[in-house]
């Protein structure tokens, strides 16, 4: 039983290809020894759902199909049913050439028939499975938290529900289940997991949708060396099930070292970092080229572009985004004319080989404020940001010549992991002149740190030059060949540290009494040290199936613009529902 999937009219002999979820089997149709069979088969048209009766013989050896599994046999069919018409669909399961992704997404239970989205959700599923069974094996329980709960500031919109029996007040579908896993592990249940649906309501791209999923997860007691473990297990687990073999431990990396190699807190591995080559240049010379000696000066190395024309090189500055008064040097060329002994300096330290594309990125403006509790000043990280975009364009640009993004069978090579460790626990907001929670204010500083903590909450709140800059959070993010694949921490714990931590985010005592009282009186009732972390499932089955899109793995995802074209969604509420509700909708 299955859909047609094609259909070969040959006089005598029709062939029809039926096809259901595990594959494609061949039927034949003979007139000469059943016309009445023959004449229903020849209605058959492409789509139509039918069911055969026959008899399973080998083709002859000519005749092998070798591209499916069952090329070596076809049903001599012997009766036939037509259980379904179909009209004649927009694009077939079975086009080579797809149609534009409207189409697809408008008749998604089309677009679902194909091999390569039916191979992309069994894929979902495996994956879901490995990770299910691996942390069920580690002594986890999957509990479920509440889809509608109150609204809380996570980073991004809320999706708001209408209470009908509290008129005027509004649930917030969860944008993770944060809080709720917390208070999981107040209430005893030590290692908490869930495959969970989370809303945010943020502007779209090919990574991000409006609803998503995330393996989210939390224990008691742990150090954040025991939550990695626990990642790098059930990553393995995953991959496995998708036929691919990868081993941990994954490499670590402190945040600042990630921004001074790479500009980025989500370092591609797979092609090379930064090389500072400020001390190749003397110092007149870095004058002569307009650059501020005090700031960062990296060689950005692509291997295997080959020599560029002048238009191919010019093509480089639009490229560029320059931050912080950066400039780009994108003629490498001339730098070894003019400054002969710092080009072949640069080469060495680079490792750079023939063919390789040097560019440099360097600071034109001045070296600003003095930051005295910061690694990476945010001069500093204005130029390594520019380098680290420009690194990034240039690698998507050239990808066809240098091929390392070209799967090459080795897992090791493939997926490049990567834990980044240490982030800054606050962020300088310029626009409201305050500090911000750079993961979220539920975040544990470093316990070394909390001196710094302390002095800045005293002194320093509103004061970018503050101590609080240089607080050190107890997150980390997990990523996978530039892609974040998830972020986590270890929670605060103590009712005083999370009143300094509101308080160096500007929230009086009331304010965060509003937004967060439960939470906080649940810290009154002894919580125990605690952790976790969430990673996106929906990415690491795009990242499998070498998927562009998060919209290739999800069954019924939304477009750019956060519309379901299937069923047309959202649309407008009647007058009477928006009338039990109390809202009235202003054009």
């Amino acid at each position: 039983m299955g859909w047609v999937n094609r259909r070969r009219d040959l006089g005598n002999l029709i062939f029809v290809d039926v096809r259901d979820r595990s594959g494609v089997t061949q039927v034949v149709f003979n007139k000469e020894r059943d016309p009445a069979i023959h004449e229903k088969a020849s209605q058959l048209r492409n789509e139509y759902v039918v069911a055969v009766i026959g008899r399973v013989k080998q083709r002859t050896a000519d005749t092998f199909n070798k591209n499916i599994p069952t090329g070596e046999v076809e049903l001599v069919g012997e009766e036939l049913r037509i259980l379904n018409e179909s009209k004649q669909p927009p694009f077939l399961p079975g086009d080579t050439v797809l149609p534009n992704e409207e189409m697809r997404l408008k008749y998604r239970y089309i677009d679902l028939r194909r091999d390569a989205m039916q191979h992309n959700i069994e894929l979902r599923h495996k994956v879901a499975i490995a990770i299910r069974s691996y942390l069920s094996g580690q002594g986890f329980f999957e509990i479920e938290t509440p889809f509608m709960t109150r609204s809380t500031p996570e980073g991004a919109r809320d999706y708001l529900v209408p209470s009908r029996v509290q008129p005027g007040s509004f649930y917030a579908l969860p944008q993770s289940p944060q809080l709720f896993k917390q208070i999981l592990m107040i209430s005893g249940f030590d290692r908490y997991f869930q495959i969970v649906r989370c809303f945010r309501d943020e502007d779209l791209r090919a990574d991000r949708q409006p609803e998503f999923t995330q393996i989210d997860l939390e224990m008691s007691y742990p150090q954040p060396e025991r939550v990695w473990e626990v990642v790098e297990g059930f990553l393995t687990a995953a991959f496995n099930a998708a036929g691919q073999e990868i081993k941990p431990p994954f490499a670590r990396m402190d945040y600042d070292e990630a921004i001074r190699s790479y500009g980025i807190d989500k370092p591609d591995l797979r092609y090379p970092a930064f090389t500072d080559v400020r001390d190749c240049f003397a110092p007149e010379h870095l004058q002569q080229l307009g650059v501020n000696a005090t700031l960062p000066v990296v060689a950005i190395r692509i291997p295997k572009v080959g020599d560029l024309s002048r238009a191919e090189r010019d093509a480089i500055k639009p490229l560029f985004v320059a931050k912080g008064g950066a400039k780009v040097f994108e003629d490498f060329k001339r730098i070894e004319k003019n400054f002969p002994d710092a080009g072949a300096k640069i080469l060495t330290r680079s490792k750079s080989e023939a063919g390789d594309l040097i560019v440099i990125v360097a600071g034109s403006g001045g070296g600003g404020e003095a930051f005295p509790h910061r690694k990476v000043t945010p001069q500093e990280l204005a130029i390594y940001t520019s380098a680290g975009l420009l690194r990034i364009a240039l690698a998507q640009k050239y990808a066809d010549r240098h091929g390392i993004f070209k799967k090459t069978g080795d897992p090791a090579k493939d997926f490049r992991f990567l834990w980044v460790t240490n982030f800054p626990m606050f962020e300088w907001d310029e626009s409201s002149m305050q500090w911000n929670a750079a993961h979220h204010p539920f975040t544990s500083p470093h316990e070394e740190d909390l001196p710094l903590l302390e002095t800045g909450v005293e002194t320093g709140v509103k004061d970018p030059l503050s101590s609080l800059s240089a607080v050190r959070a107890l997150a980390y993010d997990v990523v996978l060949n530039g892609t974040e694949l998830g972020s986590g921490s270890i929670r605060i714990h103590r009712q005083d540290i999370q009143s300094k931590i509101f308080r160096a985010l500007g929230m009086t005592e009331d304010e965060a009494r509003s937004r967060f009282g439960f939470f906080l009186e649940a810290l009154e009732y002894g919580t125990p040290p605690h952790g976790g972390i969430a990673l996106g499932l929906d990415r690491i089955v795009m990242i499998l199936a070498g998927a562009d899109s998060l919209r290739e793995v999800i069954p019924f995802p939304k477009t750019a613009r956060a519309v379901d074209l299937m069923v047309d969604a959202p649309t407008p509420v009647s007058e009477s529902q928006l009338k039990d509700l109390g809202i009235q909708v202003r054009k």
